[in-house]
C-alpha cells in the first residue's frame, strides 16, 4: 500500500549552515553547539582530510580536498553560510581560496572562515592590536600574523604551546590556556586577545581571562560563529565572553 504525502521545506527556517571540519578536529562542534541557537538554524557538517601534524606543507595541502569535502553536503542543500574551520589553514591558503573551493562543491550565499571573522570582530570593535596565542609552532603562526598585519591588525604580544601535533592541541587543558594567555597579557600593548585554533577549548576560560587581565578575548570558534550569525541574521546563544554576548 503506498501512501500519499505532501513535502516541508527545509531544516532551518533562520538559518542554514555548513561547516567544513578538519578531520583532525574534536572541538569546534562541541564549541557550535553551545553557541548556535536551537530554534530555526540548522548546522550541516563535512570533514576535509587534515595532515597528523600542523607545517605549512600540509595546512596547503588541504586546499586540493576543500571542494571534494564541501560535494558531500546533501545535494539539495542551499546554504545562507558555509565556514571552513581552519585559522592557520586559511591563513595559508588565503581566504579568496578557500571560498573559490567550498562554493565549487556546494551552493552557499556566503563563505568564512575563521579569519575573516577575526578581521570582521576586529573592525567591529575597532581594534587594532591583538595579543595572539597560539597552540603551534611559531612559522605556522607567522602565516597568520602576516594575514592581519596586511589588514590593519598588529600583533606585539605573541606566545605559543609549540606544538605541531593536532591530536595533543585538542588536549591542552584549561588552566594551561589561562595561564599562558594572562601571562601574554602582561606584554602589555594590544587592546584584546586572541585564542587561535578551532581544534583549542577556549570557551570554558574565556570569562576567566577576561577577569584576570581586563581584556576583552576571542577565539577562532567564537568569532566564526559570530561571523556566521551576522552573515545570517541571527544572534549567538551567550555562551562565553564579552563578545557576541
Amino acid at each position: 500500500m503506498a501512501f500519499p504525502y505532501q513535502l516541508a521545506g527545509p531544516i532551518g527556517s533562520r538559518a542554514r549552515l555548513g561547516l567544513v571540519v578538519l578531520q583532525a578536529d574534536e572541538t569546534i562542534e562541541h564549541d557550535f553547539r553551545r553557541l548556535l541557537p536551537i530554534d530555526g538554524v540548522s548546522l550541516l557538517t563535512t570533514r576535509v582530510p587534515s595532515g597528523l601534524e600542523v607545517t605549512g606543507d600540509t595546512l596547503a595541502e588541504m586546499e586540493g580536498h576543500l571542494s571534494q569535502a564541501a560535494a558531500l553536503f546533501p545535494r539539495a542543500a542551499q546554504f545562507d553560510v558555509v565556514a571552513y574551520a581552519c585559522t592557520s589553514g586559511t591563513a595559508v591558503i588565503g581566504a579568496e581560496n578557500v571560498a573559490r573551493q567550498v562554493k565549487g562543491g556546494c551552493e552557499t550565499a556566503h563563505v568564512t572562515n575563521p579569519v575573516t571573522a577575526l578581521i570582521a570582530a576586529c573592525r567591529h570593535l575597532g581594534i587594532t592590536r591583538l595579543g595572539l596565542l597560539s597552540p603551534y609552532v611559531e612559522d605556522v603562526s607567522e602565516s597568520l600574523r602576516n594575514v592581519l598585519a596586511k589588514a590593519g591588525i598588529e600583533t606585539p604580544t605573541f606566545g605559543s604551546f609549540d606544538e605541531a601535533e593536532e591530536a595533543r592541541v585538542a588536549r591542552i587543558d584549561d588552566p594551561s590556556i589561562i595561564a599562558a594567555a594572562v601571562e601574554l597579557a602582561k606584554g602589555g600593548g594590544c587592546e584584546a586577545l586572541f585564542l587561535s585554533c578551532t581544534n583549542l577549548r577556549t570557551l570554558d576560560v574565556i570569562p576567566q581571562i577576561e577577569a584576570a587581565t581586563g581584556l576583552p578575548v576571542m577565539s577562532s570558534n567564537l568569532v566564526l560563529a559570530w561571523h556566521m550569525a551576522v552573515l545570517s541574521g541571527f544572534e549567538l546563544l551567550p555562551a562565553a565572553g564579552r563578545f557576541g554576548a
